[in-house]
């Protein structure tokens, strides 16, 4: 393995980690508290949350750790073999499928419905406390758990990989 792939997959480890803080603070405490905010105030917080993600350093990472991922994933299925190839293969296929995969097939559809509403009206409330806030909120715990567990499958498959190249040095 070369040192700029073993430098990359430590990267990896530290950006899947904070993709995992980021949606956990959402999960954890960001999404209740605009919830019980009073009248619309959490629709419009979350609606500018929406439009500001695309301008920030964390769009950047996350879909970069898409991108990256996919290398990971290809370079683990040629290049790696044993227990390293199939974990750090894993940790590309659940970040792309649990955390990038569910991103666009469950939160976006959601955001792009919640954008278009108005904030005084009684059908946006209701959508934003019964369909939107538990929904979104579960999606974003599945992506957390997967960012999370990238990470984890990611450093474990690095471990295994860095014990096996000094047993057989």
């Amino acid at each position: 393995m070369s040192t700029s792939f073993f430098i990359l997959l430590q990267l990896s480890i530290l950006a899947y980690a904070l993709v995992a803080g980021v949606f956990l603070a959402f999960s954890d405490f960001i999404m209740r508290s605009l919830a019980i905010t009073n009248g619309i105030g959490g629709v419009e917080a979350m609606q500018v949350i929406n439009r500001e993600v695309f301008r920030w350093v964390f769009m950047t990472l996350f879909m970069g750790m898409a991108a990256v991922s996919l290398v990971i994933g290809g370079y683990a299925w040629v290049s790696l073999s044993g227990p390293a190839g199939v974990l750090i293969l894993l940790a590309a296929l659940v970040y792309l499928i649990g955390c990038f995969g569910v991103t666009v097939a469950f939160n976006v559809p959601m955001n792009q419905a919640l954008a278009g509403m108005e904030l005084s009206s009684d059908a946006t409330r209701d959508y934003w406390l019964q369909t939107y806030v538990p929904r979104w909120t579960f999606w974003n715990s599945v992506r957390t758990g997967a960012a999370a567990l990238s990470a984890a499958l990611l450093l474990f498959g690095l471990l295994w990989m860095t014990q096996s190249q000094a047993q057989h040095a």
